[in-house]
């Protein structure tokens, strides 16, 4: 009888603050900033870390905003979103780019760096040591040069900071000479506190078995599904090391890769992964404390601190999208 007196009042309780924020959100100009057709992101709040998966349709491009004011970009889609990637950034308040990422000298991965590189003050370059000459890749290195850069390689092992609670490691290329260019990916795992990312780039099944046999600690809540959900990615050994409880799958709307595969929504779904995708939902902005995680610009992170042991995500608007469903068992 007491268990069910104490159900009932936690149950109203939670209806309540359900009620309350429902109304803020339907009387607030706008949610949280995250979508395509809203790129307004916001500086982030003090102690949050947030990572923005910029919807440029079949390609890729990360912004970390680490609670520091440092921040770091992987990748910046094509040679046509330089100029998108760059307002982007500007609005998100970044004057300088910290740490610079080219995962790999696919045109959809670092077009849009030399443009980027051109527009704003830069910390460390990173990129694979491969051979390459596209003119895309020639046009990136002519701009690292053109600024007096200097290029530290990206591979397994680089300890890439650690700054205000934040550590980033590259995970991968664990080796040289492959084939698949796809495979030369700078893989990074980014901590901060309790929460973990995997930025997977393009890394296919060869790169994947490589960083298990090394002995890696894989395990993230977030994964950047490598190759934009490709089924040469993501195999099913992998997805249990990294264990996400999310993942955000960057990829064109009606590609002609027909990314993502069914393939891997399937792995992903009998993993119990919720799926992000920016063809569908997109431009995608996780903020976290070091403890939980929420969409947009994280403000509502404290409203939750009663569920301070299970993580919870949020909708655009703020509204509860999922919670742990025995929350009120005794």
């Amino acid at each position: 009888m007491r268990c069910t007196i104490l159900k009932t009042k936690r149950f109203l309780l939670l209806l309540i603050l359900a009620v309350l924020l429902a109304a803020a959100g339907c009387a607030a100009p706008g949610g949280p900033r995250g979508t395509q057709d809203t790129l307004s992101p916001s500086v982030p709040a003090e102690g949050l870390l947030k990572v923005h998966f910029i919807d440029v349709g079949q390609a890729d491009c990360i912004l970390a905003q680490l609670p520091g004011g440092e921040n770091m970009l992987v990748d910046a889609g094509n040679n046509d979103d330089g100029e998108k990637v760059v307002s982007y950034l500007r609005e998100a308040g970044v004057n300088k780019i910290d740490f610079l990422v080219g995962t790999h000298p696919h045109e959809d991965h670092i077009g849009g760096l030399d443009t980027v590189i051109n527009n704003f003050e830069i910390g460390k370059v990173y990129l694979p040591r491969v051979n390459h000459n596209t003119k895309t890749y020639r046009d990136l290195l002519a701009a690292i040069k053109a600024r007096g850069l200097k290029v530290t390689t990206a591979a397994a092992g680089v300890e890439m900071f650690s700054s205000a609670g934040v550590d980033a490691a590259m995970l991968a290329p664990v080796n040289t000479g492959y084939e698949e260019l796809n495979d030369y990916s700078a893989v990074i795992k980014l901590t901060y506190k309790n929460v973990s990312f995997l930025l997977a780039g393009d890394a296919e099944e060869t790169s994947e078995k490589e960083m298990l046999k090394a002995g890696f600690d894989v395990r993230a809540d977030v994964l950047k599904v490598g190759h934009h959900g490709s089924r040469t990615s993501t195999s099913p050994a992998f997805l249990r090391a990294v264990a996400p409880r999310y993942a955000v799958i960057s990829a064109g709307k009606d590609n002609d890769y027909g990314h993502p595969h069914q393939e891997t929504l399937q792995r992903l779904e009998k993993a119990n992964v919720k799926v992000f995708r920016t063809d569908r939902d997109g431009t995608l902005i996780f903020s976290t404390n070091g403890d939980k995680i929420a969409t947009g610009d994280g403000s509502s992170l404290s409203q939750f601190s009663f569920l301070s042991t299970r993580r919870i995500i949020l909708g655009k608007t703020g509204f509860i999208r999922e919670w742990p469903p025995n929350h009120l068992n005794c």
